[in-house]
């Protein structure tokens, strides 16, 4: 019986012309067309055309005739090239078996609502498009973590729950730890540097979390980032890994996941002028730029979505944006030596609207200069011991930062909104599913 035959998946049916196997997954429609049945199948490597005609198609006419949109099945049959099929090949069918029945699929070939679509997050995923863009993430972080093992970086994993914030207590999510305060992190940051010490070169990868209330295209409470974190590291050479790492995901992922970008649409010809070195643009540099644009900005005032889009239009690739006033920064930020108003800080903004994906700067190393800036954040000294102790015992330069993953992964494929690509987003209206 042809279902006793290898079960093998779409993707790898390329090597198996000629014989005959079987294959297991979803159906995404069906039609006939005179005497031939054509159904397209998927299993999550891809989608396959199969087909059943003649006396085989008669023969199963019954178990045909139940194949509604995503019903699961297995079907046997000989793999037989055809140009007109997706992956040129086609399944000719021998036999069909209904895993699982699908009734009153709610998602269907007419247009949808966002909220609709998001209510159903569970069954939108099934679709090509998200489909293609978990399948991008997934090569995305694949790519992040070959760059960073492969350059000396030692993954090491900071906790989840902390007792203190890394940036700013206003927008930390607080947890009850035992009667005692703890937060879920925002930044696992601080304890890098702790790894650093320890290791040189570390890196973190996992889930953060932002009580901001914001409901733009660039937010998610809860978001994934890669944290670099380098011992005996200054602000130069902390923007070079920077543009270095973004240079090799990119190219890697044009090498790696052509057919994802065709699925989204996705313009290429801005992703292959992204090379290193990066343009920089300084703080100050900035002002001047916005001024004739209608977006003046008072110095000391934070830039906001409009501005970072209109700075980063006049380029082709990503452009640091440097030397933010200090007011501006995280308290552990190191103060240029020249002009010490200025924190050595950068944000990597990306081309077409996307913004900020990363953010880093030089860590303050000086055990005195560090005291008075905690002092002057209001920040209680007994909660930051053991990260004051790293200036104590052997502190050296050292600098880091944080790549959004999500941002990084809209941007690379031209998504309009975060949203889409995590698996199940959380955003300050939706907690479901």
């Amino acid at each position: 019986m042809p279902l006793d035959a290898m079960t093998v998946t779409i993707a790898e049916l390329a090597g198996h012309r000629g014989e005959t196997v079987t294959v297991a997954g979803w159906v995404v429609h069906h039609r006939s067309s005179g005497q031939i049945e054509f159904i397209v199948l998927r299993d999550g490597s891809g989608e396959l055309q199969a087909v059943s005609r003649g006396e085989t198609r008669t023969r199963l006419e019954s178990r045909l005739a139940e194949l509604t949109q995503e019903t699961a099945v297995r079907v046997g049959g000989t793999v037989r090239p055809d140009p007109r099929s997706p992956g040129g090949i086609e399944l000719e069918i021998d036999d069909v078996q209904i895993v699982g029945r699908s009734e009153g699929f709610p998602i269907g070939p007419k247009e949808h609502g966002i909220d609709f679509l998001m209510d159903h997050r569970h069954l939108w995923l099934r679709s090509r498009r998200q489909v293609a863009l978990i399948k991008l993430r997934a090569a995305i972080i694949r790519s992040l973590r070959n760059f960073l093992d492969n350059n000396g970086f030692i993954v090491a994993d900071p906790p989840v729950i902390t007792p203190s914030a890394a940036e700013g207590s206003t927008t930390l999510f607080a947890i009850d730890y035992f009667d005692e305060p703890a937060y879920l992190s925002q930044s696992g940051q601080l304890y890098l540097e702790a790894l650093a010490m320890a290791l040189g070169r570390v890196y973190a990868f996992g889930p953060t979390f932002r009580a901001e209330k914001s409901k733009t295209r660039r937010h998610l409470t809860e978001f994934w980032m890669v944290e670099p974190e380098m011992a005996f590291c200054e602000f130069e050479e902390n923007l070079v890994w920077q543009e270095r790492l973004v240079e090799a995901v990119v190219q890697e992922v044009l090498r790696e996941c052509p057919e994802e970008l065709a699925v989204l649409e996705r313009d290429l010809t801005r992703l292959r002028s992204v090379r290193a070195p990066f343009p920089r643009i300084t703080y100050e540099e900035a002002l001047a730029l916005l001024e004739p644009r209608g977006l003046g900005v008072q110095w000391g005032e934070d830039l906001g979505a409009p501005h970072e889009t209109a700075l980063a239009e006049a380029f082709d690739r990503p452009v640091f944006l440097t030397h933010f006033p200090i007011e501006l920064k995280a308290f552990y930020m190191q103060p240029d030596a020249s002009n010490p108003r200025l924190a050595l800080a950068a944000d990597l903004l990306a081309p077409e609207g996307y913004g900020e994906i990363i953010g880093g700067s030089q860590r303050i190393h000086d055990l005195a200069l560090l005291e008075r800036r905690m002092a002057d954040h209001g920040l209680d000294p007994e909660r930051y011991r053991w990260y004051v102790d790293l200036r104590r015992y052997g502190s050296v330069p050292h600098s880091g930062f944080g790549v959004g993953l999500e941002r990084l992964v809209a941007w690379i494929g031209g998504v309009e909104h975060v949203r889409e690509t995590v698996p199940f987003p959380r955003t300050l209206t939706r907690l479901w599913p």
